[in-house]
C-alpha cells in the first residue's frame, strides 16, 4: 500500500473518530499575536491545548452574552 494511501485513510479515520466524538477539527489562520494569547491563556489554566483555550473564550462570551 502506497504510503499516500495510508496516510489519507489514518487521516479519514480520525476525522470520522472526532465527529463521532461530535467534534469537528477547523483549520484557521490567525495572527501571531493571537496565538500568543491563546498560548498564554492555555499555560495560565492548564490546559492540554489551544483549541480548549479557545473554546474557553468562545464560552466566556456566550456566557457574557446571554446576561446582556
Amino acid at each position: 500500500m502506497p504510503k499516500l494511501y495510508r496516510s489519507t485513510e489514518h487521516t479519514r479515520a480520525y476525522r470520522h473518530r472526532l465527529r463521532a466524538a461530535g467534534s469537528e477539527e477547523v483549520l484557521l489562520q490567525l495572527p501571531r499575536t493571537t496565538v500568543a494569547m491563546l498560548d498564554a491563556i492555555k499555560e495560565r489554566h492548564g490546559l492540554r491545548n489551544r483549541s480548549q483555550a479557545l473554546l474557553q473564550l468562545i464560552e466566556q462570551k456566550g456566557a457574557t452574552a446571554q446576561q446582556d
